[in-house]
């Protein structure tokens, strides 16, 4: 079953601006974007891997190395917990504001669709992939596939680990030559971007799966849906389009050395912001969920300060909710 909806315009039930933001940035899917904006973004992306690191967290050396180590420090903070959808929001704001003010890109982040590849059965050949336009393909076949915590799911019914191919170094496109310095998972040591694309994972990013996440309520169930908690099982958005791609993304501490991090991650803010529209009088500012992966009973508030370390200031939740506020002023097209 196909769900067009989800599929072409994500701001369809938007509601009317707020009078901070009258010129909303405009997010759209990777593949509507022409040529010249895809090699505008990914041009700038290859900028900020050549400027030199704020030097805030050890063995970072360049701003896109700041990003990494933000994400590897507060990764036990900010997965499975309330804050998740918040932190990742607020997470790529920041990093399109960087890409703007030090690499004078004019764009605006975009988001990967990837329910349109796997429900199409060409995942591998989806757009995101080319290594002119996009972010180069899989990783170079060998026996033994980077493995990260995201990786750590064989309790699942339909977790294949041999489904994988590729396991290597990423063969082509802007980012095939890069040396990576933080990761992989915890280490800070120099390495190659290594993707393994994973069938058996494809379950938690079609459009059904988007549909039925969409249909939960409260934010409690929605979020549970998207992604999980440590009590959950079965797979869930977040988890599937980071173990599709695999390699680095399929690691939860520096699975943003793999750009595509951002485009995945716009795709569930984008899901979140059209859950919210739907009825953003009632659901704008919802939140719940523990505070703490190791403690259900700190529950996350409008009032919760999402750390951006060693990046930006903190802020509080309240400031990310609607992204067509004066502090975001985005939308999803």
């Amino acid at each position: 079953m196909r769900f067009p909806s989800l599929l072409v315009t994500l701001s369809a039930v938007t509601l009317a601006y707020s009078q901070h933001c009258t010129q909303p940035r405009q997010r759209q899917e990777w593949r509507t974007l022409n040529d010249d904006q895809k090699h505008a973004y990914l041009d700038a992306v290859v900028c900020l891997q050549n400027l030199t690191s704020n030097g805030y967290h050890d063995g970072a050396k360049s701003r896109f190395d700041d990003f990494v180590a933000t994400h590897q420090a507060l990764s036990d903070e900010i997965h499975k917990t309330g804050q998740f959808l918040a932190w990742h929001r607020y997470f790529m704001k920041v990093w399109e504001d960087a890409l703007r003010s030090e690499c004078g890109w004019q764009g605006s982040l975009s988001y990967w669709n990837w329910s349109i590849d796997v429900d199409a059965g060409e995942f591998d050949k989806s757009p995101v992939f080319d290594p002119d336009t996009g972010f180069g393909g899989n990783g170079a076949d060998q026996a033994h596939k980077n493995a990260g915590p995201f990786n750590n799911l064989t309790s699942l019914p339909d977790w294949d680990p041999q489904a994988q191919t590729g396991g290597g170094c990423v063969k082509g496109g802007p980012f095939a030559h890069y040396t990576l310095n933080i990761g992989p998972g915890t280490l800070k040591r120099e390495h190659c971007l290594t993707r393994a694309f994973n069938p058996s994972t494809f379950s938690g990013i079609t459009g059904q799966h988007v549909h039925d996440t969409l249909a939960q309520y409260p934010f409690e169930s929605f979020r549970l849906k998207l992604e999980g908690d440590r009590h959950t099982s079965g797979w869930d958005t977040h988890d599937g389009g980071h173990l599709a791609v695999g390699g680095e993304m399929s690691n939860v501490y520096s699975s943003p050395n793999d750009v595509l991090f951002y485009a995945h991650h716009a795709m569930l803010d984008s899901v979140w912001a059209q859950w919210q529209s739907a009825n953003s009088t009632d659901r704008m500012y919802q939140i719940s969920g523990p505070s703490s992966v190791n403690d259900d009973t700190k529950q996350v508030t409008l009032d919760f300060m999402l750390p951006m370390t060693g990046l930006s200031d903190d802020v509080p939740v309240r400031n990310v909710m609607d992204t067509k506020g004066g502090f975001l002023c985005y939308i999803y097209v």
